[in-house]
């Protein structure tokens, strides 16, 4: 949770998010790399879904996994941004805000985004 010193100021993604990220994200590791693998019929019409992704459109699954990375990494790059411009200068504190936010995306980068950092002036 947060401490009352801004310099190394960190809050963990809720619970749903870093869940719903890395099944979403897994699942989708699964369909490009493991396609056949896949049990499309359990899986109902997301496997119905799916099944005719990997069949139809691969190759641009494919480029859509690594792009969503390079989004993500975007993401954790810009947090690191953010919390120099919030005053956040704790090398471990803005790891764990690079590393999350390079897990979990915006779910992550939402929360750096929203703080207040206490009566400290942007740096430029």
């Amino acid at each position: 949770m947060a401490k009352s010193d801004s310099s190394s100021y960190f809050r963990r993604s809720s619970l749903f998010w870093i869940v719903t990220v890395t099944l979403s994200m897994g699942y989708y590791t699964w369909a490009v790399f493991w396609p056949q693998q896949l049990p499309y019929d359990i899986l109902g019409p997301l496997g119905a879904l799916t099944k005719y992704l990997v069949k139809e459109y691969h190759s641009f699954m494919y480029t859509g996994w690594w792009l969503a990375w390079a989004v993500h990494l975007c993401e954790a790059l810009v947090a690191l941004k953010v919390c120099s411009d919030k005053g956040i200068d704790s090398p471990s504190t803005r790891l764990l805000w690079f590393v999350q936010t390079l897990l979990f995306g915006f779910a992550s980068l939402g929360l750096l985004l929203k703080y207040k950092a206490g009566g400290r002036a942007k740096r430029h």
